[in-house]
């Protein structure tokens, strides 16, 4: 899993440029699925069919986000320094020192202008050297779009990586097809795009798969560092089963399913209620006649920086937990 994981969130795909995710995650799940298909979006649709003699297998919709946030040449000054616009929830108190590297492989440090002592850092204070000294000739164009550049690393036993966020419900899916031999469900793993600008690729795929029940997996906040307030989540603790978050509210019948589930299988959960953010499945949630949805979180600091750190120990019972959902009859 771990190395598993270091592949993902080494790979480069801000929004709208998952293609190098989407193809590695094929070359993973070859062999795991009945049928596959690429949709006008890019998003990624996996179906492995129930079990023979299933009955009226229920339609069940796994999703996991392949794109990451990122930064977007909106200008180059004569002097060579990128100006930048965000893609996604880009936060400006993270980004002075980062690296990023362009889709094109131009790697830049962000910088920020001088500021008075107070002052708080924006977006429109940074800027991007790429390490040339004129416009001319200039390696970066405007729309050339860039992501973040940090390896993957362990740090007493937490994994830190960018984009964690949602590389690990990537794995935690590929996980699960690997781990589900006979289900009761006909299960679409759904690696979608463009969930950081808007949940658009979620919304797009679950009008197609058209679910009778929706499952996303993604990171959610954390509440264990010094003074952080706000949200009681902790690393280690167990997977996140979210009851509510910004954009939608969890279908309470799927929350004490999934609770039964972690308690059946004896493993630690954590209830989540999350005041920003949301998932896939505010898009799922909405889809055609609508359809109920709920959310399986691992706890990650840091969350939209270069360094999202997470604890194995969650993805290793979110692995377990999801693989009992989609297995078992769904009786809501």
């Amino acid at each position: 899993m771990k190395q598993l994981v270091k592949s993902l969130t080494e790979k480069f795909a801000p929004s709208g440029f998952e293609s190098p995710v989407r193809e590695f995650i094929e070359a993973e799940t070859k062999g795991l699925f009945d049928e596959m298909r690429v949709d006008a979006l890019g998003n990624l649709i996996l179906l492995k069919k129930a079990a023979k003699g299933a009955g009226q297998p229920k339609k069940i919709m796994v999703a996991a986000h392949m794109d990451e946030i990122g930064v977007i040449a909106t200008h180059i000054e004569k002097d060579g320094f990128v100006r930048f616009a965000p893609i996604g929830g880009v936060y400006p108190r993270n980004l002075p020192g980062s690296r990023v590297r362009f889709v094109n492989g131009t790697r830049g440090v962000i910088g920020v202008e001088e500021m008075k002592p107070g002052d708080a850092v924006s977006i429109e204070k940074c800027y991007i050297d790429v390490g040339v000294l004129s416009d001319a000739g200039h390696p970066v164009c405007i729309g050339d779009v860039a992501g973040f550049d940090r390896e993957f690393s362990e740090v007493g036993g937490k994994w830190v990586a960018k984009a964690m966020d949602d590389r690990i419900g990537v794995a935690i899916a590929i996980q699960v097809m690997r781990a589900v031999k006979d289900s009761a469900n006909d299960i679409y793993f759904v690696f979608t795009t463009q969930e950081e600008v808007g949940t658009r690729g979620a919304e797009t795929s679950a009008y197609s798969v058209d679910p009778d029940l929706g499952i996303a997996l993604d990171v959610t906040g954390w509440g264990d560092t010094p003074n952080q307030k706000g949200l009681s989540i902790k690393l280690g603790a167990g997977p996140a089963i979210k009851i509510k978050d910004a954009g939608m509210i969890s279908d309470p019948r799927v929350v004490k399913w999934m609770i039964s589930a972690a308690e059946a299988e004896e493993m630690p959960y954590q209830r989540e209620v999350l005041l920003g953010g949301t998932t896939d499945a505010r898009a799922i949630q909405l889809a055609r006649s609508g359809v109920p949805v709920g959310v399986v979180s691992i706890p990650c600091r840091y969350v939209h920086s270069a360094s999202e750190m997470i604890d194995p120990i969650d993805v290793e019972n979110a692995v377990k937990l999801v693989t009992r959902l989609v297995s078992l009859p769904v009786h809501l």
